[in-house]
């Protein structure tokens, strides 16, 4: 599951849709294995586009979560005329979103409580039935 995906994943549970603690969800550090793969291409204007998507806090969050302190306390603006110093900060975000995967972990919803997997990349956001 690349890193980018944590920006879009919240607990399915349906009394969770209320809350404002079922997005992001909780990545335990201790228990997630990250890989890196070097071989998906650097593409500054893609990442541009995909920046104003993302919830930046939310990347912070889940960044902590996994031992990554050293992201800046707000979304990095560019200029139209990228920079070298742009590019370096592109790229860096670039290894982050794109490249960092879990490969295997557990994610928690902080409003139920409830213990997601991942298992080969995968998440399982499938719920038992007293929960669905």
């Amino acid at each position: 599951m690349k890193f980018l995906t944590t920006n879009f994943l919240k607990c399915p549970v349906k009394t969770c849709d209320t809350s404002n603690d079922n997005f992001p969800l909780q990545y335990n550090g201790e228990k997630c294995q990250l890989i890196q793969d070097e071989s998906i291409e650097f593409n500054p204007e893609f990442l541009l586009n995909i920046l104003d998507r993302i919830d930046w806090a939310a990347i912070i969050i889940v960044a902590r979560d996994l031992g990554n302190k050293s992201l800046p306390p707000t979304k990095p603006s560019f200029s139209p005329e990228l920079s070298d110093d742009d590019l370096i900060v592109l790229r860096d975000l670039h290894t982050l979103l794109l490249q960092t995967s879990i490969v295997d972990g557990e994610m928690k919803c902080k409003n139920c409580g409830h213990i997601y997997f991942i298992k080969n990349s995968i998440p399982n956001l499938l719920l038992p039935p007293h929960l669905a």
